[in-house]
């Protein structure tokens, strides 16, 4: 991404193309309580006319098996869910998995719909009235800002555009500044909803049970768990690139001045206004609050950089 570029989406905002997700359908007389006990925040809020609403899906021991976005769509008794493209087959096999005796029909729908994200002033351009049996708008502040999400049939002409349509690249470089957690780089099988920044927007403590509540009612008394996701960046101005982020951990110095792993990187990208890599990543709960970190990039501690961290 470019400054010019950059400035360009801070200032006037834009879009993205997001059909590649996969999108479901949940119909039925027991849609909303089937869902509700899948899913981490409560899905009565869910409610035509009303913003999207952030949910993970987890396993019976708290750990994220996806997250989705899910909503009403405009003729009602129904519930649409989007999610990764990845998880295509694991998320749609998860949630069939425990419809046992309840009235819910899950229907794959990704080919019919095409989906598209406004964010920022671009999303203030988008007629709010856009509303037909072809197409509709959600809010959805996905990215972090206000926007809006439209929904329209496949096969219809794509709407004129009055602002820019980003890349996936340049979609994530934004997503990675902006500090929200992806799948499978923050969000994954290893991960509880808590750790990734994710209890005030994903989680709702009070609507009741549902699989894997237990343990993760249990962190929120607790306070307790094994890491926090953290944005860093580096504290010198040498430009470096990190393709691969496997094998790139966070240390911390010891009493001896020795490195010690405390962390790992699971995303990174160099800033196009401040021209420095930064990024996300995990540290063990209590080093959130350490104002420098050390930056390797090998199993071994081959120590390159000082970084900065900061809470998500």
């Amino acid at each position: 991404m470019t400054p010019e570029l950059f400035h360009e989406i801070e200032r006037s905002g834009a879009a993205v193309d997001l059909s590649d997700r996969v999108k479901l359908r949940l119909k039925g007389a027991d849609h909303v309580r089937y869902l509700n006990g899948q899913v981490t925040n409560d899905v009565r809020k869910a409610l035509a006319g009303s913003a999207a609403l952030h949910a993970c899906v987890t396993n019976a021991k708290g750990r994220i098996e996806g997250d989705v976005f899910i909503h009403t769509p405009p003729e009602g008794d129904a519930l649409c869910l989007d999610a990764e493209p990845v998880l295509k087959e694991s998320l749609q096999a998860r949630l069939d998995r425990y419809i046992v005796a309840d009235d819910v029909e899950l229907d794959d729908v990704s080919d019919e719909m095409c989906l598209w994200h406004f964010f920022g002033p671009a999303a203030e351009n988008i007629d709010q009235h856009r509303q037909t049996e072809s197409s509709y708008l959600v809010r959805n502040s996905r990215l972090g800002v206000a926007g809006v999400d439209l929904w329209f049939r496949r096969g219809l002409d794509a709407p004129s555009l009055k602002c820019r349509m980003l890349s996936a690249e340049n979609m994530e470089t934004l997503r990675i500044i902006r500090g929200i957690p992806r799948w499978p780089n923050e969000l994954n099988g290893s991960a509880f909803p808590q750790e990734a920044g994710l209890e005030s927007s994903a989680m709702d403590f009070s609507k009741g049970c549902y699989i894997g509540q237990e343990v993760l009612s249990r962190i929120k008394t607790t306070g307790k768990m094994p890491r926090v996701l953290v944005r860093w960046n580096l504290r010198s101005a040498e430009k470096i690139v990190i393709q691969q982020t496997n094998h790139v951990r966070l240390h911390a110095r010891s009493e001896d001045g020795s490195p010690k792993e405390i962390g790992t990187v699971t995303s990174a990208c160099v800033h196009p206004s401040l021209d420095r890599c930064m990024g996300l990543g995990y540290v063990r709960q209590g080093f959130e609050v350490a104002h420098s970190l050390l930056l390797a990039d090998t199993d071994e501690p081959n120590i390159h950089h000082d970084v900065e961290i900061h809470r998500t």
